[in-house]
C-alpha cells in the first residue's frame, strides 16, 4: 500500500513523479544522461548495472523494470538478466563488467566501501576512468532512485507483461517520454 496517494494510482516511480512533476523532470533528465546518452558502457551495460543495484537493495520495481529493459537492448537478454541476479560472477558477461558490478555492489553497500584495489581490478580488466566514473554514479544514483521508490511504497505489480511493455519502450524511447507508466 503506498504510503501518499499520487493523483493517478499509477504504480511505481512514473505515479511519484506525477506527485511532483518539477523534481521528475530533474530524474528523469538524470536517468537519461546516466543511462541513454553517450558513454563508453553500451545501453543496455548501463542498464544491468542499474538492475543489479535494484536488486540489492531489494527493490523489485527498479530491479524487474531496469532488467526488462537491460533486457530489450542489443546482446542482453532475459536469462542473462537473471544470472546477472543469481550471480554475476558466473554470468555470462566480461571479466570487465563483472569488475565493474562488483564496484557498484560496493557503492550500494557505501561509497566508502570501494578500494583502490577495487579500481585497480577494474582498470586491469580493460576498465576506463570514464567507465569506472559511470559506473559508480549510476549505483549511486539507482540506490537514490531506490529508495525514493520503496521509501514511499510505490505500488509494485506482480505481472511481467507489465515489465515486459515498459521494458521495451524505455529501451525504444529512453527517460524523457511518458508513453509508459514509469521512468
Amino acid at each position: 500500500m503506498p504510503h501518499i496517494q499520487t493523483p493517478d494510482n499509477i504504480p511505481g516511480i512514473r505515479g511519484l513523479m506525477n506527485f511532483r512533476p518539477d523534481a521528475a523532470q530533474a530524474l528523469n533528465a538524470l536517468a537519461q544522461a546516466l543511462l541513454v546518452e553517450a558513454s563508453p558502457l553500451t545501453r543496455g551495460e548501463r542498464e544491468l548495472i542499474a538492475s543489479f543495484v535494484s536488486s540489492l537493495n531489494h527493490c523489485t520495481f527498479c530491479m524487474t523494470s531496469h532488467g526488462a529493459i537491460a533486457a530489450h537492448l542489443p546482446g542482453n537478454d532475459y536469462a542473462l538478466v537473471h544470472a546477472v541476479w543469481e550471480d554475476y560472477q558466473k554470468a555470462d558477461i566480461s571479466d570487465k563488467m563483472k569488475a565493474l558490478l562488483h564496484i557498484a555492489g560496493k557503492v550500494q553497500q557505501s561509497g566508502k566501501a570501494v578500494s583502490e584495489a577495487d579500481i585497480a581490478a577494474a582498470r586491469s580488466l580493460g576498465a576506463s576512468d570514464l567507465e569506472i566514473h559511470d559506473t559508480v554514479l549510476i549505483a549511486a544514483a539507482f540506490c537514490m532512485f531506490n529508495r525514493y521508490v520503496d521509501g514511499l511504497g510505490a505500488t509494485t505489480p506482480d505481472d511481467p507483461a507489465f515489465y515486459d511493455l515498459i521494458g521495451a519502450q524505455r529501451a525504444q524511447e529512453g527517460y524523457l517520454t511518458k508513453s509508459v507508466l514509469m521512468k
